[in-house]
């Protein structure tokens, strides 16, 4: 199955794991995260591996500014799963998935194990 790579190029993060897969040969299609959020159904699969709170770009300026940190508290799993499919920018990054595998953000063993097989 194709893999899908939801990233943005002026994160560092998903750069090191474009370059990973780059380097391995892994071949994928590229979607800026900011523009086209993953689909609900991914960040479900995502969220069963995960959890709620490594689903969220802690770092970034919209999870300070909407204060979504306390809200998280409070927050169902589908008022999030809402929240992160319609503004990519508050979706830790890069999501990759194929389907049946996803990762998300950049954990080098993690990454490994799941898209670098080869």
């Amino acid at each position: 199955m194709a893999i899908t790579f939801y990233g943005y190029n002026k994160c560092g993060t998903c750069r090191k794991a474009k370059q990973a897969l780059d380097k391995k040969g892994v071949k994928y299609k590229e979607v800026d995260i900011t523009v086209h959020p993953p689909p609900k159904s991914v960040l479900k699969k995502a969220l069963a591996r995960v959890g709620l709170k490594k689903m969220f770009n802690t770092s970034g300026v919209q999870y300070r500014e909407l204060n979504i940190k306390d809200q998280l508290k409070s927050m169902s799993d589908a008022e999030a799963l809402d929240l992160l499919a319609g503004n990519g920018r508050l979706v830790k990054r890069p999501v990759v998935v194929d389907g049946n595998t996803v990762t998300v953000g950049y954990d080098e063993s993690e990454f490994k194990a799941a898209w670098l097989r080869k």
